[in-house]
């Protein structure tokens, strides 16, 4: 589990392929802040961009590590196949605050940013989501970008049932500066992960009812 409170700034220095062939995945190699891996062992959950990693084996005088990534979450992923910048968080331990909101890890789905502008202090992000998942967001919920715990201030729905939806999040100069998000454009792909509530909510109101 984790909080979506990125915890460093990560950046994937290789991209090696396990295979040939798109049933292959991608080992990688990433260069973590300093003090970052002092307290990290192989086997350890790491989320990258939101995506729940096993660390495989570590390099401490380099502060890297390395993570074996399947095929199957390359394709449901954005942002693990090319060297690159990518949000840091290790997982979550039980006396730990619970600064944002309960996260898996596990990626929903990934959106698109249609917009990224300054508005005041701050800068407005805004996501178009796949249509699987719009009907998980909600106004002042809560929503994971890229790892990233943000609120939703706003939902609009498209106009058809299969266009999804797309929301609009307020971001302050603190999380640009110590998450990736600054660097995001409009058509940049994000990983997103729905609130774990929202999951049980829906599994409650759409299960057979038994006698």
């Amino acid at each position: 589990m984790f909080t979506g409170i990125v915890s460093g700034l990560g950046r994937i220095t290789q991209a090696h392929a396990l295979g040939a062939g798109t049933a292959h995945g991608k080992q990688l190699t990433i260069e973590a802040p300093a003090g970052f891996l002092d307290d990290v062992q192989p086997g350890d959950s790491i989320a990258l961009n939101g995506a729940c990693m096993t660390v495989t084996t570590l390099d401490l005088p380099a502060r890297r590590f390395t993570i074996d990534v399947s095929a199957e979450s390359l394709a449901k992923t954005a942002g693990l196949a090319e060297p690159g910048p990518l949000n840091l968080e290790k997982a979550l331990r039980a006396n730990d605050r619970l600064g944002g909101h309960l996260v898996s890890g596990h990626v929903d789905g990934i959106g698109t940013v249609t917009h990224f502008a300054p508005v005041g202090e701050s800068w407005e992000l805004r996501i178009a989501t796949p249509a699987a998942l719009a009907r998980f967001i909600a106004y002042k919920g809560s929503i994971t970008v890229n790892g990233v715990s943000l609120t939703v201030n706003r939902v609009a729905d498209m106009a058809g049932a299969a266009d999804g939806c797309e929301l609009s999040i307020n971001l302050i100069p603190h999380t640009l500066t110590h998450t990736t998000l600054g660097h995001l454009t409009a058509g940049a792909r994000v990983n997103l992960e729905i609130d774990l509530i929202a999951r049980y909510v829906e599994r409650m109101l759409t299960a057979p009812k038994t006698a």
